[in-house]
């Protein structure tokens, strides 16, 4: 008789106890063993449990392959749902094997969970692995299913509401109760103070900070007082909620006709526009994406949207600062050019209608489509075509975490038809449909990799540019990170090109995610370690420094209305020295407007509890040494970009702390 250790480990979350009963069967190389009973009445599978057994074999099963799990009825009780955390089996001869989970087991169903050794398909895979893994991807196909959710886009999950959503994707009890109580007080904030219904104008800017509840952080208490510099206005460009706007410019549009006189007065005489323009230090932040987009109608008011072109200088002090602003991409006598030199009022609009359509594109285009929706993509792809033994899907799980459970939630609730977007946003759910697939047919390969962006877009040399600073050392642990994890399970480029599972996979994101656009450059398969290397750091980064990067500042930069005006209720001027302290009150949001606006970037710069820091994976995935190894030294280099980070921003007024690791989180959970 052969007698083999078992150990079953509960996860410690609230709930994740069952009652139903627990049976086993272990399958070995050599034969499995008869179904076993674990469970005992009244003790088995409380939360944080590791509950130890035997089971007897007449026969020595060889190396076990896998663990069967049957959950059934315990007398009359009804199902519910557990969590098991893992499995460890040690055999008659001390062979010690584990068995990782880290998943909800709902209902009365059978589970077979694969050796934590992370396998990839090849001639010599036994039988009984590669049957394993083919009943668990069909089982997840019928759960992941794609849907068209708006045309032009990239697809999403098959499930109407979070509860639709497997019990894996869905919120923990604490982060849902948390992010409810955001969302909810935001919105009693406003109906205490009256708010929700008052669509009239704003008397006075400085009224905005009287009547909003949310208290404020340090940056944004900053930016209601420096949102009318110059100085300011260029930063936000650099380091704000979206930094990845801003060009160099070698030469100046052909519908931007800014000439030396235009701009002659802010440079000073000691240096023209083309001399600035030959020395790399001319920018341009252009919003042709908004272009012909409808607007939205709020409070019974059409709404106003522009394309402006924004020329940008880096001064002889490392400021990156504005020399010209054209409201629409068509040059004419009502399509003027504004400059610092104007009226106060004139600029101080024209800056607002820039930063109106910052706000747009920011919230559409990097922080939606480019991090939620991708995500999003890589979330379903990775559960259809990657079996949980799979080194890859271990290595991407971490940062798949509620991705898909917020989106439900944000297209619900944030910006389907009727939802607050609706409410506060010039685009809409006319526009952003329309945002989405211009968006989609522009998409590079290069703009999702940040050191491919930073050259594309001319400014590896731009000072106090702290997002790309950051990120790059961010991205850089991240890579060697992936490589030691690649090149361990990978011996050769042979290898990578060989794995069906991973092929498919990528296949499957380019067709379905990207929409097989070949003109963006984007991989459909893989020929090299070198190439997985690089799409796999994309994929990490997108998903938790990326989105990090623009989405926790939103309330910093956004809470004081006048530096990110969600929509215009005027049109453009088309003339110069019009503009006014009461013509702006006009064309700014109204106070119902801002207060919904306000509790928005409120909500989403407020990450709810249960929160898991980029590199903290307390679920191990990887059993084998190395990558534990790996993932050491890869928190270790993330610790030191941290510190790195805290020190800089010690001698900084405005800080810069979205990319500390510290406070990314390892997905796109909020």
């Amino acid at each position: 008789m052969f007698v083999y250790k078992i150990q079953v480990v509960t996860g410690h979350f609230k709930c994740a106890r069952t009652l139903d009963s627990i049976s086993i069967i272990l399958i070995g190389s050599c034969g499995e063993s008869t179904k076993h009973k674990l469970d005992k009445w009244g003790k088995d599978f409380l939360p944080g449990a590791v509950d130890e057994y035997s089971v007897s074999s007449k026969e020595d099963l060889g190396e076990i392959l896998l663990v069967r799990i049957i959950k059934e009825q315990y007398l009359f009780f009804p199902t519910d749902t557990w969590f098991c955390s893992y499995i460890t089996v040690t055999c008659p001869k001390g062979e010690h094997y584990r068995f990782p989970l880290y998943k909800w087991i709902e209902g009365f169903v059978t589970v077979d969970v694969p050796q934590g050794k992370g396998i990839i398909v090849t001639d010599g895979v036994s039988p009984i692995v590669r049957q394993q893994r083919e009943s668990e991807l069909e089982k997840k196909r019928e759960t992941y299913g794609w849907k068209t959710y708006m045309e032009g886009a990239p697809p999403c999950i098959n499930a109407d509401s979070p509860t639709d959503l497997p019990p894996n994707e869905q919120f923990s009890f604490m982060k849902d109760s948390r992010f409810s109580f955001s969302a909810v007080s935001g919105t009693v904030g406003q109906k205490i103070l009256g708010l929700s219904n008052c669509k009239e104008s704003w008397k006075d800017l400085n009224d905005i900070k009287k009547v909003l509840v949310i208290e404020g952080t340090e940056n944004s208490d900053l930016t209601s007082e420096l949102w009318k510099e110059d100085t300011f206005f260029g930063y936000q460009f650099l380091n704000g909620p979206n930094p990845v706007m801003i060009k160099g410019c070698l030469r100046i549009p052909d519908n931007f006709p800014v000439a030396d006189v235009t701009v002659s007065a802010t440079m000073g005489p000691s240096t023209n526009l083309q001399t600035e323009l030959q020395n790399r230090n001319i920018f341009l932040a252009d919003y042709k994406i908004l272009e012909g987009i409808p607007t939205n109608v709020i409070n019974d008011e059409p709404q106003y949207l522009a394309a402006p072109m924004c020329l940008l200088w880096k001064s002889p002090q490392n400021k990156v600062v504005p020399l010209a602003i054209q409201l629409n991409q068509t040059p004419g006598e009502e399509n003027p050019i504004f400059m610092p030199t104007d009226p106060k009022w004139d600029w101080t609009l024209a800056k607002m209608w820039v930063r109106n359509s910052e706000y747009q594109v920011h919230q559409i285009v990097t922080r939606l489509l480019y991090t939620h929706l991708f995500a999003e993509v890589f979330t379903i792809a990775t559960n259809r075509q990657l079996p949980m033994g799979h080194p890859i899907y271990k290595l991407l799980v971490p940062h798949l975490r509620f991705t898909l459970w917020i989106n439900i939630l944000a297209r619900d609730g944030l910006i389907g038809p009727g939802s607050d977007f609706d409410q506060f946003a010039a685009t809409g759910k006319g526009g952003v449909p329309l945002v989405l697939a211009k968006a989609m047919t522009i998409l590079t390969y290069s703009a999702l990799c940040l050191p491919d962006d930073i050259e594309s877009r001319g400014v590896e040399f731009l000072p106090n540019y702290f997002y790309r600073d950051d990120g790059m050392k961010i991205w850089q642990a991240v890579k060697s990170f992936v490589a030691n994890i690649v090149r361990y399970y990978y011996p050769s480029d042979e290898s990578v090109y060989k794995d069906p599972e991973l092929q498919a996979w990528v296949a499957e994101i380019y067709k379905e995610g990207f929409l097989s656009l070949q003109s963006s450059g984007i991989p459909s398969s893989f020929a090299t370690r070198s190439e997985l290397i690089k799409y796999l750091t994309m994929v990490i980064f997108t998903c938790s420094a990326q989105h990090a990067a623009v989405n926790s500042g939103q309330f910093d930069f956004y809470s004081w209305m006048p530096n990110g005006p969600s929509t215009m209720r005027k049109p453009p001027p088309t003339t110069r020295g019009t503009a006014t302290y009461q013509s702006i009150l006009e064309t700014l949001p109204a106070v119902n407007v801002t207060a919904i606006s306000v509790a928005y970037v409120h909500l989403l710069s407020t990450e709810a509890m249960d929160r898991r820091p980029l590199g903290t994976y307390p679920d191990e995935h990887f059993t084998e040494e190395m990558p534990k190894i790996f993932i050491k030294e890869f928190q270790e280099k993330l610790a030191e970009i941290s510190k790195v980070v805290k020190e800089r921003n010690q001698s900084k007024r405005l800080k810069y702390h979205y990319l500390d690791p510290e406070v990314i989180e390892n997905s796109v959970s909020i």
